[in-house]
């Protein structure tokens, strides 16, 4: 083989090569134990930036976790926005099952690089993921001219942002996010419940599906009158009457995430605030049963010695009242965008006025007992049949007199309907029900008849012996010993009537000033 005189020969190439990484090895011990490392940072940070000063390109960061550590929302809408720019060239990709179209979903992996185009600019994405100290960082690199820097962030990033919007919208997965040890767990949300399945008032059905989108349509209406941004609902009423159930339609309706606050497991107002940080805008905030899911003094209770020490004996980082009112409508409640808040409970009367304001709760909807509609909208969910005339089945009239006023819950409804796939044998299994329901009260308005009878008549002897003892007491008597006067007593003694509460009644039974009384709870509804 013969080589050019000019050029040296590839002995003494690899001979040259050796001895320097001979040195280099020798050396870099000696400049990494001589020159601190932040020094040595502080000259590669100062060569690049020299170098890059001469550069026409410049480049952004998208990280997925913002400085104060919460989730950034651009990341997530980059990522939706280039999960459909990926080149049929690329060489590594992430491959994911998407459960709502049940097929694979690409996305970038680590160094892997994506081309745009936008009003004729070039520019370039690029995913990272790098491990700093046992923290996994991940996030895009988009590097264009430098020239064309206004026209990226005043208008190429917002049209990034709408088209991941209309991406998310089509393929979102919708979550259910619980308290956890390390903050919030998502799991996928897959409840069937949707306003055409809830056994509801049909006005009061149209009514929250109008207000919900009143809602969403209004943010610049929110910004112009200076609120934040969101909206509470307070669901109360009898268990079984579908409340959890409208919670899942309302996010079914607006394909809102879920999270679910379990207030009783929240150690402080600190700890509060940083979880409601963590929550992402379009989404509901759920509280169930806060009238019994943590124990929070409201300024309605008077003040004891015993609930002093009771309070004083519990740690001073406790969930107050306060710290909740302020995380729900106060400034921290501007923390986040197109919210909504919703509230369950059995009792409303329990709660602090103060929870149930608007601007907290801006809309009260009471979930009753089963009507006549919300039947053959269970009817028609159960078992098919038609919901559009009141005849649909030999027994709708029947049932339509029966179910008439507070007897059964939907959830009891559902049931019995569940019960026999066969549409007679179930109806008449729930006309049973409801005329067994039905009975309920009479017997108790018969039995109710019999105790006020019984304490009319003890009324009746309870005045005759006042009238006795006050006759005896006007007319001096001698006593002669201790035994007569014991047996004066026990004859003068008047009887003992057990006291009892009828259910379903409000019948009580006693002396000592009690009255005798019987109700209904009402039947209505208010929003």
């Amino acid at each position: 083989m013969v080589f050019s005189r000019d050029l040296p020969s590839p002995t003494s190439m690899f001979s040259a090569y050796a001895s320097m990484m001979g040195y280099i090895t020798i050396i870099k011990p000696m400049v990494n134990a001589m020159i601190p490392r932040s020094v040595q940072n502080f000259v590669v940070s100062y060569l690049n930036s020299f170098a890059g000063s001469y550069s026409s390109t410049l480049t952004l960061t998208v990280n997925h976790l913002s400085a104060d550590h919460l989730y950034d929302e651009l990341y997530y809408a980059v990522e939706a926005y280039l999960s459909t720019k990926i080149s049929p060239n690329s060489v590594r990709l992430t491959m994911a099952r998407d459960p709502t179209e049940n097929k694979v979903k690409l996305n970038l992996s680590n160094g892997e690089v994506v081309s745009d185009v936008y009003k004729g600019i070039n520019l370039t994405w690029r995913f990272f993921a790098n491990d700093n100290k046992n923290t996994m960082v991940y996030g895009f690199e988009l590097s264009f001219d430098k020239k064309h820097r206004d026209l990226v962030l005043n208008s190429y990033i917002p049209y990034v942002e709408s088209e991941a919007k209309v991406i998310h919208s089509k393929r979102r997965v919708l979550k259910m996010h619980s308290l956890s040890a390390g903050g919030w767990q998502p799991v996928n949300f897959n409840h069937p419940s949707t306003f055409d399945t809830m056994a509801m008032n049909d006005d009061l059905k149209h009514h929250v599906m109008e207000d919900l989108d009143r809602f969403i349509r209004r943010k610049d209406f929110y910004k112009r009158v200076g609120k934040a941004w969101k909206r509470g609902y307070l669901l109360y009423g009898p268990p079984g009457t579908g409340k959890t159930s409208l919670v899942a339609a309302m996010a079914n309706y607006l394909k809102f995430d879920i999270y679910d606050l379990q207030l009783a497991s929240v150690q402080g107002d600190a700890a509060l605030r940083r979880l409601l940080l963590g929550i992402r805008n379009s989404s509901i905030l759920l509280v169930e049963d806060i009238d019994c899911s943590v124990d929070l003094p409201t300024r309605l209770q008077p003040v004891t010695k015993e609930t002093k020490t009771l309070r004083a004996s519990k740690v001073s980082t406790q969930l107050t009242l306060s710290g909740l009112l302020n995380c729900i409508d106060g400034l921290w409640s501007s923390c986040g965008n197109e919210r909504i808040i919703i509230f369950t409970t059995n009792n409303k009367e329990k709660l602090d006025p103060a929870l149930l304001r608007p601007g907290r709760m801006d809309m009260h909807i009471y979930m009753g007992h089963c009507s006549f509609k919300g039947f053959k909208t269970l009817a028609s969910n159960y078992l098919g049949l038609s919901q559009e005339n009141d005849d649909t089945h030999r027994l709708y009239p029947e049932i339509n007199d029966l179910i008439d006023g507070q007897v059964l819950t939907p959830a009891q409804v559902a049931e019995e309907l569940m019960k026999d796939e066969d549409a007679d044998a179930a109806l008449e299994g729930l006309v049973k029900v409801l005329k067994r329901k039905r009975s309920e009260p009479e017997k108790c308005d018969d039995e109710s008849k019999k105790k006020k009878k019984k304490l009319e008549e003890g009324e009746k002897i309870i005045s005759d012996v006042e009238e006795t003892l006050s006759r005896e007491v006007s007319i001096p008597a001698q006593v002669e010993d201790e035994e007569e006067l014991s047996s004066s007593e026990n004859a003068y003694m008047a009887p003992e009537w057990p006291g009892s509460v009828y259910p379903g009644t409000g019948l009580s039974q006693g002396f000592g000033g009690g009255g005798f009384g019987q109700g209904f709870p009402g039947g209505q509804y208010m929003v």
